[in-house]
């Protein structure tokens, strides 16, 4: 059947401000373009957009489907404000837990805190009985209570790990913050989820992004909870013809060559296998990003390398003989260049590009090495709003020239997409488009973090558009209005190229559309 999409305005993301009066669309394909008086007659079909403004599809570059609907569901600490807002939230959060189950919370920052307070196991114990793991925003650090770190025998004699830390206090007693590999070990103490709860997380997830006007994702899910089989069949109880939503789905290391010897099925259209994931450093919120000289604020400090030089080589050399790119999550420039080292030693097969992820601190050295690569980049403009200013402390005036530098990236060349890694930071598109463009956190006045990085609203838009369709090889049928590409729209009550900055968060998602059907509609 051909459904005619019209009255309101399209733009195409092809050209700055082009725009096309009507669509014409046919089994999940754009076939037409033009006025409505033209297309019209072929068509069986009416959407009315009614004044509406229509984009392609926001696709979010670079997130966890998973662990978004898993924050949805549980105890969400990224709300706190305060300390003693955080105190309350666990004192209240489950007051019928046993205390052979775990105690499970999300999102911690202490960077939200006026006296950036990290709670200590002493001070969890008078919470519950129950073993307790509570992930910091980043998902590079976590606390711990006193019977969780008994379940994972980290006391005082524990050695110091070698892929990260555990924070101790002056006696040498672990304090109950874990940063990195120790965090890892602890969460395989902890029951992995059923089937049955992760398609529920995903069901969950899928319709908040839907919501949210996105029509896809790059996610990184496989690997997180014990073998691949339950995370992978929860997308395919969720994501097809019945609820549609694309899923470039990451692959990660520690279960990437079973997927491969296994022939795992996937649901293509709808979920597609990705590259090899991979960890080179952790985050700056939790000083493990790895740099190449100390943090400015302790310089005792160059940050984490959850790998060593030969696990990253292996890794790379893995993925190349079964044909695959990597994706390095590496947001220091100290892990930049790490990985730099092992992907020109082994370069990509023929076809396909490397997906460099987060690239937050960069040197001149290391972007004349990255343009002579088949690389693709994956960036987080609300990283801006989340990390600035306490950031500038951790890096130094002399970092911050090559530091969240998305404008000189997309100046330079890079094919570059965003994402919001949620569920670290929020997920809604628009605050990564507001981000993008003001470098500021929504509610501030100032002319922005680094504002010479800020972004037109063509390139913030194109970011999630067209830029993330390119890093998933999908230039040509995905992320532009034209004959040929996919029918994945979002539709808008407001144009984001003529409202001001600050209005770009009061527009509201009118539909989001997969495949030329109507998946969400407000």
């Amino acid at each position: 059947m051909k459904t005619i999409w019209h009255n309101g305005k399209m733009y195409t993301m092809d050209r700055e401000g082009e725009t096309v009066e009507a669509l014409l669309t046919e089994n999940g394909k754009i076939i037409a373009v033009g006025t409505y008086d033209e297309l019209r007659n072929e068509a069986d079909n009416e959407i009315d957009l009614k004044g509406a403004v229509l984009y392609p599809g926001f696709i979010d570059n670079h997130m966890h489907m998973i662990g978004h609907g898993q924050k949805l569901l549980s105890l969400d600490l990224s709300k706190a404000k305060s300390s003693d807002e955080m105190m309350d939230m666990l004192l209240n959060a489950y007051p019928d837990l046993k205390e052979d189950e775990w105690f499970i919370g999300e999102g911690w920052n202490e960077n939200n805190f006026a006296d950036k307070k990290i709670f200590t196991r002493n001070e969890l114990d008078k919470v519950t009985n129950s073993p307790m793991y509570l992930k910091r925003t980043c998902r590079h650090a976590a606390i711990l209570n006193s019977k969780a770190l008994e379940l994972a025998g980290i006391t005082r004699d524990t050695p110091d790990p070698d892929d990260g830390v555990i924070e101790r206090d002056e006696n040498g007693e672990p304090t109950g913050v874990l940063k990195e590999g120790p965090m890892d070990r602890v969460l395989q103490l902890i029951p992995q989820p059923t089937e049955k709860m992760l398609t529920m997380a995903l069901e969950k997830s899928v319709d908040d992004l839907l919501s949210l006007g996105l029509t896809g994702a790059v996610t990184d899910d496989l690997g997180y909870y014990g073998n691949y089989q339950n995370p992978l069949q929860a997308f395919r109880n969720v994501i097809g013809e019945k609820k549609k939503f694309r899923a470039h789905l990451l692959r990660r290391s520690t279960v990437f060559m079973q997927l491969m010897e296994e022939n795992a099925e996937y649901n293509e259209p709808w979920i597609d296998p990705g590259e090899m994931k991979f960890f080179i450093d952790g985050s700056l919120g939790g000083s493990t990003a790895l740099l190449s000289e100390p943090y400015s604020n302790d310089p005792s400090t160059f940050g984490t390398a959850v790998l060593t030089d030969e696990e990253i080589h292996e890794h790379v050399a893995t993925a190349r003989k079964y044909g695959q790119a990597v994706a390095m999550h590496m947001i220091g420039d100290g892990a930049v260049e790490k990985g730099l080292d092992a992907i020109e030693r082994h370069p990509v097969p023929e076809g396909k590009r490397d997906r460099l992820i987060h690239v937050n601190v960069l040197r001149d050295d290391l972007v004349e090495r990255m343009k002579k690569l088949p690389i693709v980049l994956d960036i987080q403009p609300v990283f801006v709003s989340s990390d600035f200013p306490w950031v500038m402390e951790r890096l130094g005036e002399e970092r911050l020239d090559w530091a969240y530098a998305w404008k000189r990236l997309i100046d330079k060349g890079f094919i570059c997409g965003a994402g919001s890694d949620a569920p670290i930071e929020e997920v809604d598109p628009l605050l990564g488009i507001y981000a993008a463009v003001t470098r500021r956190k929504p509610g501030e006045t100032h002319e922005g973090y680094l504002p010479k990085e800020k972004l037109s609203m063509f390139e913030a838009v194109g970011l999630f558009t067209s830029g993330s369709a390119a890093t998933i090889g999908k230039a040509d049928s995905r992320g532009k209005i034209g004959i040929g590409f996919d029918a994945d729209f979002t539709v808008l009550d407001k144009d984001l190229f003529e409202v001001s900055e600050e209005e770009i968060l009061d527009a509201a998602v009118v539909m989001t559309v997969v495949a030329g059907d109507v998946m969400y509609r407000n």
